[in-house]
C-alpha cells in the first residue's frame, strides 16, 4: 500500500487548492469529504488490485498538471 498525505492549503470559492507533496492543485470543494475544510490533512492510499496502477497514474497526471485554474477530476 502506498500512502500519501494531502493538505487542504485554502479554499477560493468552488475550488479547494490542495497541497500534494511540494506541489498545489485545484480540486472541487464538492469532492472534499465532510467536513474537510482549510488545515485539514486528508490520507490517500493507494491499494493493491488492478486498479492500483491507473490510480498511481492518475495521482502522477495531477500532480505534474499546472494548478493556475484547473479542476480536477479525480
Amino acid at each position: 500500500m502506498e500512502h500519501m498525505k494531502i493538505v487542504v492549503d485554502r479554499i477560493e470559492g468552488s475550488v479547494a487548492v490542495l497541497e500534494v507533496g511540494n506541489e498545489y492543485v485545484n480540486f472541487p470543494v464538492a469532492a472534499l469529504p465532510k467536513g474537510a475544510g482549510e488545515g485539514a490533512v486528508l490520507a490517500f492510499t493507494l491499494s493493491g488490485g488492478g486498479e492500483l496502477d491507473e490510480a498511481t497514474a492518475r495521482l502522477n497526471r495531477l500532480k505534474k498538471r499546472d494548478p493556475g485554474g484547473d479542476v480536477f477530476d479525480l
